[in-house]
């Protein structure tokens, strides 16, 4: 309300059409601000990229090892998770840049030849990997987005993770002790028509190649039921679900299969942005499974910075703070407020967790 007599001051008539681009509202709200550059206790990196797998050059998204081992004791990250392991000379390459160059600060995962489903006889081409991995040196497996959502098999059918024809890749891998990181689907927003309403229309015009609202792409449902289905009936098999369950939107549906499965497990991987604008729900589904979530940040190479505002997030009750030094942040334009967890579980999820589901981190 203005004062009688005084005229408002003319607004600028162009920023009735400022493009959401330009747009860059600073909060006015003055709230506690923690800066935590290092974890309370010794903290696990559970899902990270440190080969050339997601490298844009295709070089190791890591160049200088050393580096990363300094910033990892500033930050007392006592250990990364690598998920570049891949298959062959590349896991070989990944094993002994890493583990065995610097043993206990790295274990790697590796990958499978999913790149020759067409031709007959993949399945038993699939288990024999799994066993040569492991045999290799692997410490686990990543098993990618691409099973549901790009892999064809000889017939030029869609293959999804529950197809009968993987049940024995995944009995293997539980055999073998060999924990699976398993990525179905992806934000639920990128299965959406990308318009107006889309909350991540800025992050698919920068990447239109993330968007699966085509519907020729099998739906998020599909995807989401055929995680649950090889969860279901591989109780033998420990799977860790990427980015908090590959459903970070539904806390309800991830604590439902935490509360059913105990071979399930979820990581917090690229998804604080998610859990940040929902802190009483994400505190009360961790609360409940302290036992069942991994710390990892995804974000690759890691740095300081990075760690820091996750660290901030499980640590502190801050409240309207930025998921990222981004600007505009990637994945939309909200803020996030801290869980404050308690020091028990800050213990499970930094580190004994993933020390007790991943050889060679020790127990």
């Amino acid at each position: 309300m203005r004062s009688p007599g005084l005229e408002p001051a003319p607004l600028d008539p162009s920023l009735h059409d400022l493009p959401l681009a330009a747009y860059r509202p600073r909060a006015s709200m003055r709230v506690p601000e923690h800066h935590v550059e290092r974890a309370r206790f010794p903290a696990i990196d559970g899902h990270n990229h440190l080969g050339g797998w997601l490298a844009p050059d295709g070089d190791w998204s890591v160049r200088d090892v050393g580096a990363l081992l300094a910033d990892m004791d500033r930050c007392n990250v006592a250990a990364i998770v690598n998920l570049d392991g891949m298959w062959g000379d590349e896991l070989r390459a990944n094993l002994e840049r890493y583990d065995e160059a610097h043993p206990g600060r790295f274990v790697t995962f590796a990958h499978l030849a999913w790149q020759q489903p067409a031709e007959p006889g993949w399945p038993d081409r699939l288990v024999r990997g799994v066993r040569d991995v492991a045999a290799a040196g692997a410490r686990g497996l990543k098993v990618w987005k691409s099973l549901g959502l790009g892999l064809r098999d000889e017939r030029d059918a869609w293959i999804f993770p529950d197809d009968d024809r993987l049940a024995p890749v995944w009995e293997a891998a539980g055999e073998l002790s060999l924990p699976i990181v398993i990525h179905v689907a992806d934000p639920v927003a990128f299965f959406e028509p990308v318009d107006a309403r889309n909350e991540r229309l800025e992050e698919l015009l920068a990447h239109p190649e993330w968007s699966f609202a085509d519907e020729r792409f099998p739906r998020f449902a599909r995807l989401i039921d055929g995680l649950e289905a090889v969860v279901a009936r591989h109780p033998g098999t420990t799977l860790i679900g990427a980015h908090v369950g590959c459903f970070a939107e539904d806390l309800a549906w991830v604590d439902r299969m935490l509360g059913t499965y105990p071979n399930f497990h979820v990581d917090l991987a690229a998804r604080i942005a998610e859990l940040g604008r929902q802190p009483r729900a994400a505190r009360r589904l961790i609360d409940a499974h302290p036992d069942r979530v991994l710390f990892g940040i995804d974000l690759f190479p890691p740095g300081p910075a990075e760690y820091a505002i996750h660290f901030r997030f499980l640590e502190t009750d801050d409240e309207g703070f930025a998921y990222s030094n981004d600007d505009p942040p990637p994945q939309g334009r909200w803020t996030i407020s801290g869980l404050a967890l308690p020091d028990e579980t800050l213990r499970a999820v930094y580190a004994s967790n993933a020390r007790r589901l991943i050889p060679g981190l020790g127990g």
